[in-house]
């Protein structure tokens, strides 16, 4: 496994090391969370986001959390788990890496219910650290197996981030764009700037420019033209949550850049782990899709552009329809429609 130069989350004995994605790329801070309403707060307010790196973070704060419980007994103990449970679940609806890391950490401590409290605090601190590199791990091979659409000369159209910061390394979508310049493939990105809150234009031209890979910066709305007149090999997107059928959600946005695709005849991949696959929402239009502050839309850190005390609707998802998706790259290969079928063997291969 090689190392990322870029870390967004790590775990420190006395807090959890958060990169504050909300200052980048004017500043590089880091945030030291030292309990469970500091971790909280930070993925509620997009310091950490992206639904691998949420799902490393829902973990982290659940360990970190549990070792500050004044609990006498294990019943008081599992009490305050479950408390931190569901404290950590409200953070982020979207994002079903949240949900399965957190029944992850909350089912391994019910398995070892038996054990001391300081034993399970241990292990569930062992267990978060694992679910930080097995999500590396899974990236590259994704980025690895991803190799089999990525053509030796590619033009490839992004949004928002799916990079390092989005994951706990290497990146979804952006992972399998440096396991292509790895390869030794000649790489363009158009990285779309994603609006409101800027998350291409702020964090993957930060890192396609840390890491040296050639790029572009586009508006949203630039990207049919982009088509165009440029063309593009492949538009590869990450995802929050994808329901059983391959309906997929993700950055709002992402919705209109699959129809523009489809127009100009570009296939559109989806590039997540299986953990984002939720099996048990059979379509997209099951999926919760977040609403946020309209503040985000009427100004721009900190600057007003719209006039104040206007009307304002501000989901940060949309679903993408399977229809328009040429294939889901995952760590157990691409997989490819039918989805109910692929998305239920990836679901329940257990050799993989």
């Amino acid at each position: 496994m090689k190392a990322n130069s870029i870390q967004s989350i790590s775990w420190q004995e006395d807090h959890v090391r958060i990169l504050d994605q909300t200052k980048l790329p004017v500043q590089e801070v880091y945030l030291e969370c030292r309990d469970l309403e500091s971790i909280a707060a930070a993925i509620q307010r997009l310091s950490i986001r992206g639904a691998p790196a949420i799902g490393v973070a829902a973990a982290m704060g659940f360990a970190f959390a549990c070792r500050q419980s004044t609990a006498q007994n294990n019943d008081e103990f599992f009490r305050h788990l479950d408390q931190i449970y569901e404290r950590l679940l409200g953070t982020r609806p979207t994002a079903v890496n949240l949900r399965w890391a957190l029944e992850r950490m909350l089912s391994l401590a019910r398995q070892h219910s038996s054990a001391g409290i300081e034993v399970l605090q241990d292990i569930l601190k062992q267990e978060a650290l694992k679910i930080l590199n097995e999500d590396i791990e899974i990236n590259r091979r994704m980025g690895r197996l991803g190799q089999e659409v990525v053509p030796d000369q590619a033009t490839i159209i992004t949004i928002c981030n799916t990079g390092s910061l989005a994951t706990a390394g290497h990146g979804t979508a952006l992972g399998v764009i440096r396991s292509a310049v790895e390869q030794g493939k000649n790489v363009c990105v158009a990285a779309c700037e994603t609006r409101p809150l800027l998350q291409g234009a702020r964090l993957t031209a930060w890192e396609l420019k840390k890491d040296g890979i050639p790029f572009e910066l586009i508006t949203d709305g630039m990207a049919g033209h982009f088509m165009k007149t440029r063309g593009a090999d492949l538009v590869i997107a990450g995802s929050d949550r994808i329901a059983a059928n391959g309906d997929a959600a993700n950055k709002i946005g992402t919705y209109a850049l699959a129809i523009l695709a489809q127009e100009h005849g570009i296939p559109f991949y989806i590039a997540a782990p299986v953990s984002t696959i939720d099996g048990s929402t059979q379509s997209g239009d099951k999926i919760p899709i977040e609403e946020r502050s309209g503040e985000e839309v009427i100004s721009v850190r900190g600057t007003q552009i719209a006039p104040e005390s206007i009307k304002v609707w501000n989901p940060a998802f949309d679903v993408v329809p399977n229809k328009y998706i040429a294939g889901i790259m995952t760590e157990k290969g691409i997989l490819r429609p039918p989805f109910q079928e692929s998305i239920h063997k990836a679901l329940t291969d257990k050799n993989n």
